[in-house]
């Protein structure tokens, strides 16, 4: 055989148009398929039938707004009610202070109003007892009132004694205070004090103590610068001091106050020597 006859070839006879007839045909069937599952899909889905409403900015701006305006109220509020319960404390503080200071100054003049009486009081009772003591002394006072008169207008004061006496007649004609010790007011007790006080001698400050205070002497002996006393040694009401010439000077009452006068004007019940 010549090498140039023709063999037959052992592979298949290709089928190239017919598979791809076919091919063609199955992806088509199948894109169909696709188009139409794709168009059938939205059509058969259920109709959106509500509206869901999205969180806004406006309505948390809002709340916000209005929590605030809240707590600002209540801080005013409470501002207020701290103002009017200052304002209720300073009125009732003031009032307190206005009737502290009223119920001082009444408690003050009811004390000056008390003492005024007290003081008016003693007075009374010492007029009072000077009078029966003139009436219960009138007979045997005179008598001794004028010996003593006479025998001592001849002496004079030396010494200590005059020095207590020219105090004495120096603050005649100042006032009489209950209690007053001078120097431009005294009581009773308060000039014989200061007369004897002038010289060194520290006497007692009540006419009481002052009528035992020294040397009981007789009325018919006296001297110059002895102390006389009204009522009783030891409760004595009333003393004074005796100048010589049968006078005394004395601070008497708020009606005479210090004066110098005569033993027949106010006859004394004793007397007592301290120089």
């Amino acid at each position: 055989m010549s090498h140039t006859a023709h063999i037959p070839s052992h592979r298949k006879p290709r089928q190239r148009a017919s598979k791809t007839a076919l091919r063609a045909g199955v992806a088509g069937g199948v894109l169909s398929t696709i188009a139409v599952a794709g168009a059938a899909g939205p059509a058969q889905a259920e109709p959106v039938t509500q509206t869901i409403e999205m969180p806004t900015i406006t309505a948390g701006l809002s709340t916000s707004v209005a929590a605030s305006a809240q707590a600002t109220q209540s801080v005013a509020l409470d501002l207020e009610t701290r103002a009017a319960e200052d304002a209720a404390a300073a009125t009732a503080a003031k009032t307190a202070k206005t009737a502290k200071a009223e119920a001082v100054r009444k408690a003050e003049a009811k004390k000056k109003a008390e003492a005024a009486a007290e003081a008016k009081a003693e007075e009374a009772a010492e007029r009072a007892s000077r009078s029966a003591e003139r009436t219960t002394l009138s007979a045997s006072s005179g008598s001794s009132g004028a010996s003593a008169s006479s025998s001592s207008s001849s002496s004079s004061a030396t010494g200590s004694a005059a020095s207590v006496i020219a105090f004495a007649q120096s603050q005649v004609g100042d006032a009489y205070v209950s209690g007053g010790t001078g120097p431009n007011s005294w009581d009773c007790s308060g000039l014989v004090q200061a007369a004897f006080g002038s010289v060194g001698i520290d006497l007692p400050r009540v006419s009481q103590s002052q009528s035992t205070a020294g040397t009981q002497v007789s009325l018919d002996n006296l001297q110059p610068g002895d102390i006389l006393y009204w009522g009783g040694a030891g409760s004595a009401y009333h003393v004074g001091i005796y100048v010589g010439g049968g006078q005394f000077v004395g601070a008497q009452n708020s009606s005479t106050g210090v004066v110098q006068k005569s033993l027949d004007y106010d006859p004394p019940s004793g007397a007592v020597r301290v120089l």
